[in-house]
């Protein structure tokens, strides 16, 4: 909302437009009519989502099929925020847009079942997969680290998932970038550069000039509800033909710690 240019943006919440209602989500398209919807509502904790697939269910796969449907109703073009989590982690290389979904937790499946659903109601519609989302004013990994820190002068982190940390402000940019392009099909859209969870950690803490210090440790150490694939990274293939580049993660920390202290 706050990059898009030149345009006229509407921004919706749930207060709005349930998603899990179709007649609700009809409503709100048929009123703005709109050219272009970002789908990026969706339900995120992917812990909660373990305990809850129902839920998971309900919001990210049919509540995205919902506004596929009033999108093809409307003749909207649409793209969809989907998730690195559609992946299982076996592999040892980035992650073609092509590759096949294997999820191994309830929230990854519930967008991978979103993915498909999408392309059979709308199979120009554009999903945009990223992964290790932060940003200012909301959770995120980097503000959690920052907040422990404040309080620990050591902290530990699991050094055994490696993925693909992506800041807001740069994917809102990639997404206007690609709804301006017409873009189409499955892209793969992550800042440059892979870490492990730790490695993220360890940059968030030097560049915030922190005193803490950051432990490596493995995941079995903290066991969660949900698993996590051990290595996510997506390949920036398909987001590169259309002329898209992100810059490298670590760039991205200053702009991200200013944001943090103005909020």
């Amino acid at each position: 909302m706050r990059q898009w240019p030149g345009d006229e943006v509407t921004g919706l919440g749930s207060a709005e437009a349930d998603i899990r209602s179709p007649d609700q989500v009809d409503k709100v398209v048929s009123d703005s009519n709109p050219d272009w919807i970002i789908l990026s509502a969706a339900y995120t904790d992917v812990d909660g989502c373990e305990v809850n697939p129902t839920m998971a269910n309900a919001v990210n796969t049919q509540g995205a099929a919902n506004v596929a449907k009033a999108a093809a109703n409307s003749r909207a073009k649409l793209l969809f925020v989907s998730t690195d989590y559609v992946f299982d982690g076996t592999k040892s290389t980035p992650y073609e847009a092509n590759d096949p979904r294997h999820p191994i937790n309830a929230y990854g499946k519930s967008k991978a079942d979103a993915e498909v659903k999408i392309l059979a109601l709308m199979p120009d519609a554009c999903i945009v997969r990223t992964s290790w989302l932060f940003g200012p004013g909301g959770k995120c990994f980097p503000d959690t680290i920052l907040k422990l820190a404040a309080s620990r002068p050591e902290i530990e982190v699991v050094n055994d998932q490696r993925g693909c940390p992506t800041y807001t402000f740069d994917l809102a940019g990639a997404v206007i970038k690609l709804c301006h392009a017409d873009g189409k099909g499955i892209i793969h859209g992550t800042n440059r550069g892979v870490c492990t969870w730790y490695e993220f950690a360890t940059e968030i803490l030097r560049q915030a000039e922190s005193k803490t210090v950051v432990r490596p440790t493995s995941s079995d150490k903290f066991v969660r509800p949900a698993p996590r694939p051990g290595y996510s990274v997506l390949s920036d293939a398909s987001l590169s033909a259309y002329g898209i580049h992100m810059r490298a993660w670590q760039d991205t920390l200053p702009d991200y710690l200013r944001e943090r202290s103005a909020t």
